[in-house]
Protein backbone atom coordinates (compact mmCIF):
# COMPACT_ATOMS: atom_id res chain seq x y z
CA UNK A 1 0.00 0.00 0.00
CA UNK A 2 2.83 2.39 0.92
CA UNK A 3 4.63 1.52 -2.30
CA UNK A 4 1.52 2.29 -4.31
CA UNK A 5 1.19 5.71 -2.61
CA UNK A 6 4.85 6.59 -3.35
CA UNK A 7 4.41 5.62 -7.02
CA UNK A 8 1.30 7.78 -7.19
CA UNK A 9 3.25 10.78 -5.81
CA UNK A 10 6.01 10.28 -8.38
CA UNK A 11 3.48 10.07 -11.21
CA UNK A 12 1.75 13.26 -10.06
CA UNK A 13 5.15 15.07 -9.84
CA UNK A 14 6.13 14.00 -13.36
CA UNK A 15 2.74 15.11 -14.65
CA UNK A 16 3.17 18.57 -13.08
CA UNK A 17 6.64 18.97 -14.65
CA UNK A 18 5.38 17.93 -18.09
CA UNK A 19 2.42 20.27 -17.84
CA UNK A 20 4.77 23.18 -17.03
CA UNK A 21 7.01 22.44 -20.01
CA UNK A 22 4.08 22.19 -22.45
CA UNK A 23 2.68 25.47 -21.14
CA UNK A 24 6.02 27.31 -21.71
CA UNK A 25 6.58 25.89 -25.22
CA UNK A 26 4.97 27.56 -28.22
CA UNK A 27 4.77 25.61 -31.52
CA UNK A 28 7.26 26.91 -34.07
CA UNK A 29 9.52 28.52 -31.48
CA UNK A 30 13.21 27.89 -32.07
CA UNK A 31 15.78 27.17 -29.47
CA UNK A 32 16.55 30.35 -27.51
CA UNK A 33 19.90 32.00 -28.09
CA UNK A 34 22.28 33.39 -25.54
CA UNK A 35 22.43 37.14 -24.89
CA UNK A 36 25.51 37.43 -27.23
CA UNK A 37 24.11 35.23 -29.97
CA UNK A 38 23.94 36.41 -33.60
CA UNK A 39 20.21 37.02 -33.38
CA UNK A 40 20.81 39.60 -30.64
CA UNK A 41 23.33 41.69 -32.65
CA UNK A 42 21.68 44.59 -34.42
CA UNK A 43 22.73 45.00 -38.06
CA UNK A 44 24.98 47.96 -38.93
CA UNK A 45 22.86 50.93 -39.95
CA UNK A 46 22.87 51.86 -43.63
CA UNK A 47 24.92 55.07 -44.04
CA UNK A 48 22.66 57.99 -44.82
CA UNK A 49 23.66 60.97 -46.98
CA UNK A 50 24.64 63.98 -44.93
CA UNK A 51 24.30 67.61 -45.78
CA UNK A 52 26.99 69.01 -48.04
CA UNK A 53 29.23 67.29 -50.57
CA UNK A 54 30.24 63.71 -49.96
CA UNK A 55 33.91 62.85 -50.52
CA UNK A 56 34.80 60.89 -53.62
CA UNK A 57 37.01 57.82 -53.29
CA UNK A 58 39.76 58.10 -55.87
CA UNK A 59 42.37 55.67 -57.12
CA UNK A 60 44.48 58.37 -58.82
CA UNK A 61 46.53 61.29 -57.47
CA UNK A 62 44.35 64.40 -57.32
CA UNK A 63 44.98 67.92 -58.65
CA UNK A 64 42.61 70.88 -58.40
CA UNK A 65 42.21 73.44 -61.19
CA UNK A 66 40.14 76.58 -60.60
CA UNK A 67 38.73 78.25 -63.72
CA UNK A 68 38.88 81.87 -62.57
CA UNK A 69 35.52 83.68 -62.25
CA UNK A 70 33.63 80.63 -63.53
CA UNK A 71 30.25 80.35 -61.85
CA UNK A 72 30.54 83.76 -60.18
CA UNK A 73 31.11 86.63 -62.61
CA UNK A 74 32.55 87.42 -66.02
CA UNK A 75 35.88 88.81 -64.90
CA UNK A 76 37.37 91.23 -67.42
CA UNK A 77 35.03 91.99 -70.35
CA UNK A 78 36.43 93.02 -73.73
CA UNK A 79 34.71 95.47 -76.09
CA UNK A 80 33.47 92.69 -78.37
CA UNK A 81 31.98 90.75 -75.45
CA UNK A 82 34.78 88.24 -74.90
CA UNK A 83 35.02 87.55 -71.17
CA UNK A 84 37.92 86.51 -69.02
CA UNK A 85 35.76 83.72 -67.54
CA UNK A 86 35.40 82.17 -71.02
CA UNK A 87 39.14 82.29 -71.66
CA UNK A 88 39.95 80.89 -68.22
CA UNK A 89 37.49 78.02 -68.50
CA UNK A 90 38.74 77.05 -71.94
CA UNK A 91 42.34 76.88 -70.73
CA UNK A 92 41.41 75.13 -67.47
CA UNK A 93 39.44 72.46 -69.34
CA UNK A 94 42.45 71.71 -71.52
CA UNK A 95 44.74 71.51 -68.48
CA UNK A 96 42.32 69.00 -66.97
CA UNK A 97 42.40 66.92 -70.16
CA UNK A 98 46.19 66.97 -70.39
CA UNK A 99 46.62 65.94 -66.75
CA UNK A 100 43.99 63.20 -67.12
CA UNK A 101 46.07 61.80 -69.98
CA UNK A 102 49.05 61.73 -67.62
CA UNK A 103 47.12 59.57 -65.15
CA UNK A 104 45.90 62.21 -62.69
CA UNK A 105 42.40 62.79 -61.39
CA UNK A 106 41.55 66.48 -61.81
CA UNK A 107 38.78 68.50 -60.22
CA UNK A 108 37.71 71.42 -62.40
CA UNK A 109 36.53 73.94 -59.81
CA UNK A 110 34.45 77.10 -59.96
CA UNK A 111 35.67 80.38 -58.49
CA UNK A 112 33.81 79.96 -55.20
CA UNK A 113 33.31 76.22 -55.41
CA UNK A 114 32.04 74.74 -52.11
CA UNK A 115 34.53 71.91 -52.58
CA UNK A 116 37.36 74.36 -51.88
CA UNK A 117 36.64 74.15 -48.16
CA UNK A 118 39.45 72.00 -46.69
CA UNK A 119 40.29 70.85 -50.21
CA UNK A 120 43.10 68.29 -50.19
CA UNK A 121 45.17 67.54 -53.28
CA UNK A 122 48.76 67.33 -54.52
CA UNK A 123 48.40 70.87 -55.84
CA UNK A 124 45.80 73.48 -56.70
CA UNK A 125 46.24 76.12 -59.40
CA UNK A 126 43.79 78.93 -60.15
CA UNK A 127 43.81 80.20 -63.74
CA UNK A 128 43.08 83.85 -64.58
CA UNK A 129 43.88 86.45 -67.23
CA UNK A 130 44.58 90.18 -67.04
CA UNK A 131 42.76 93.25 -68.29
CA UNK A 132 41.25 93.74 -71.77
CA UNK A 133 42.15 97.43 -71.64
CA UNK A 134 45.22 98.82 -73.34
CA UNK A 135 47.59 99.99 -70.60
CA UNK A 136 50.93 100.44 -72.35
CA UNK A 137 53.31 98.51 -74.57
CA UNK A 138 54.72 96.74 -71.52
CA UNK A 139 51.35 95.25 -70.50
CA UNK A 140 52.10 91.82 -71.87
CA UNK A 141 53.10 88.55 -70.28
CA UNK A 142 52.13 86.38 -67.33
CA UNK A 143 52.57 86.36 -63.57
CA UNK A 144 52.40 83.73 -60.84
CA UNK A 145 51.92 84.02 -57.09
CA UNK A 146 51.42 81.87 -54.02
CA UNK A 147 49.87 82.80 -50.69
CA UNK A 148 51.64 85.64 -48.91
CA UNK A 149 51.70 83.53 -45.74
CA UNK A 150 51.86 79.96 -47.03
CA UNK A 151 51.89 77.16 -44.41
CA UNK A 152 54.74 75.55 -46.38
CA UNK A 153 56.67 78.36 -48.08
CA UNK A 154 59.32 76.04 -49.51
CA UNK A 155 56.76 73.98 -51.44
CA UNK A 156 54.84 77.09 -52.46
CA UNK A 157 58.03 78.66 -53.79
CA UNK A 158 58.81 75.52 -55.75
CA UNK A 159 55.34 75.39 -57.30
CA UNK A 160 55.47 79.01 -58.43
CA UNK A 161 59.01 78.55 -59.75
CA UNK A 162 57.97 75.47 -61.75
CA UNK A 163 54.98 77.31 -63.20
CA UNK A 164 57.11 80.31 -64.20
CA UNK A 165 59.76 78.17 -65.81
CA UNK A 166 57.53 75.77 -67.71
CA UNK A 167 54.94 78.35 -68.74
CA UNK A 168 57.57 80.66 -70.16
CA UNK A 169 59.16 77.72 -71.97
CA UNK A 170 55.89 76.61 -73.55
CA UNK A 171 54.51 80.03 -74.54
CA UNK A 172 57.51 82.36 -74.92
CA UNK A 173 55.45 85.00 -73.08
CA UNK A 174 57.49 87.22 -70.77
CA UNK A 175 57.19 87.22 -66.99
CA UNK A 176 55.42 90.38 -65.79
CA UNK A 177 56.29 90.01 -62.11
CA UNK A 178 56.07 93.71 -61.29
CA UNK A 179 52.27 93.65 -61.53
CA UNK A 180 51.59 90.92 -58.96
CA UNK A 181 48.81 92.31 -56.77
CA UNK A 182 47.40 91.71 -53.29
CA UNK A 183 44.41 90.06 -54.98
CA UNK A 184 46.83 87.35 -56.07
CA UNK A 185 48.85 86.86 -52.87
CA UNK A 186 45.67 87.08 -50.74
CA UNK A 187 43.58 85.03 -53.15
CA UNK A 188 40.51 83.76 -51.28
CA UNK A 189 41.04 80.05 -52.04
CA UNK A 190 44.41 80.09 -50.27
CA UNK A 191 42.56 80.50 -46.98
CA UNK A 192 39.89 77.91 -47.75
CA UNK A 193 41.87 74.84 -48.81
CA UNK A 194 43.52 72.38 -46.44
CA UNK A 195 46.98 73.54 -45.26
CA UNK A 196 48.58 70.45 -46.80
CA UNK A 197 47.51 71.51 -50.31
CA UNK A 198 50.13 73.60 -52.11
CA UNK A 199 48.48 76.28 -54.22
CA UNK A 200 49.26 79.05 -56.69
CA UNK A 201 47.46 81.48 -58.96
CA UNK A 202 48.54 82.30 -62.51
CA UNK A 203 47.53 85.23 -64.73
CA UNK A 204 48.15 83.71 -68.15
CA UNK A 205 48.49 87.02 -70.01
CA UNK A 206 46.80 90.34 -70.80
CA UNK A 207 43.56 90.17 -72.77
CA UNK A 208 44.72 93.13 -74.85
CA UNK A 209 48.20 92.59 -76.20
CA UNK A 210 48.22 88.84 -75.48
CA UNK A 211 44.64 88.12 -76.50
CA UNK A 212 45.40 86.51 -79.84
CA UNK A 213 47.89 84.11 -78.31
CA UNK A 214 45.64 83.18 -75.37
CA UNK A 215 42.64 82.47 -77.59
CA UNK A 216 44.31 80.93 -80.64
CA UNK A 217 46.99 78.93 -78.85
CA UNK A 218 45.03 77.90 -75.75
CA UNK A 219 46.29 74.33 -75.95
CA UNK A 220 49.89 75.55 -75.71
CA UNK A 221 48.94 77.90 -72.88
CA UNK A 222 47.39 74.94 -71.04
CA UNK A 223 50.51 72.86 -71.71
CA UNK A 224 52.65 75.47 -69.95
CA UNK A 225 50.48 75.16 -66.84
CA UNK A 226 50.35 71.36 -67.06
CA UNK A 227 54.14 71.14 -67.37
CA UNK A 228 54.56 73.48 -64.41
CA UNK A 229 52.35 71.28 -62.23
CA UNK A 230 54.19 68.13 -63.34
CA UNK A 231 57.52 69.83 -62.63
CA UNK A 232 56.35 70.43 -59.07
CA UNK A 233 54.89 66.98 -58.49
CA UNK A 234 57.77 65.09 -60.11
CA UNK A 235 60.34 67.23 -58.27
CA UNK A 236 62.08 68.09 -61.49
CA UNK A 237 65.39 69.88 -61.28
CA UNK A 238 64.75 73.63 -61.17
CA UNK A 239 66.14 76.45 -59.09
CA UNK A 240 63.15 77.91 -57.17
CA UNK A 241 64.85 81.32 -56.98
CA UNK A 242 64.74 81.90 -60.72
CA UNK A 243 61.76 82.23 -63.10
Amino acid sequence: MKSTFINLQVAIGVAIILATLFTAWTPGETEPTTSWGISQIAPFPTPQPTAGILPTIRSQPLIGIVAGHWGNDSGAVCLDGLTEAEVNQNIATQVQKQLNEKGFAVDLLKEFDPRLRDYTALALVSIHADSCNYINENATGFKVAAALASPDPERATRLTACLRSRYAGATDLPLHSTSVTADMTDYHAFGEIHPSTTAAIIETGFLNLDRQYLTENSEQVALGITNGILCFIDEEDINPTTP
